[in-house]
């Protein structure tokens, strides 16, 4: 099941960029300089690590992504739509290699399963 998940979350990645490519005018730049700000989240740990995942977990949210792609169709702002494309395909990204929406336990308990040292606690 977990490759299903994969390649599901491969598809929308690619989805992601064919879109970003042929709909958007905007350069392989803008890209790749927004593909990570999503992990930038992580900062928020010089608050609290509770801070810190919410904001990653806030940022790396399909569904709040899908708003802010909606909300760039409706005021008709292609820069919008461009902030939500490149977040939604960083989030399927991070899901392909595995890496999903954080638990407050743990950065390494995630909603996929655990991840990094904590992997042998997937068994």
């Amino acid at each position: 099941m977990k490759n299903i998940l994969k390649l599901e979350e491969a598809g929308l990645f690619l989805l992601a960029i064919v879109y970003y490519y042929t709909q958007l005018d905007f350069s392989w730049g803008w890209f790749l300089g927004l593909f990570f700000v999503p992990d930038l989240a992580f900062t928020f740990v010089i608050i609290s690590k509770r801070v810190a995942t919410a904001a990653y977990n806030f940022m790396h949210h399909r569904g709040v992504m899908a708003l802010v792609i909606i909300i760039g169709f409706l005021i008709n702002d292609d820069m919008v739509i461009m902030f939500g494309i490149v977040f939604m395909a960083h989030s399927c990204f991070d899901r392909v290699l595995g890496y999903g929406l954080k638990y407050y336990d743990n950065f390494d308990h995630t909603h996929l399963g655990w991840t990094g040292k904590s992997k042998h606690k997937n068994q």
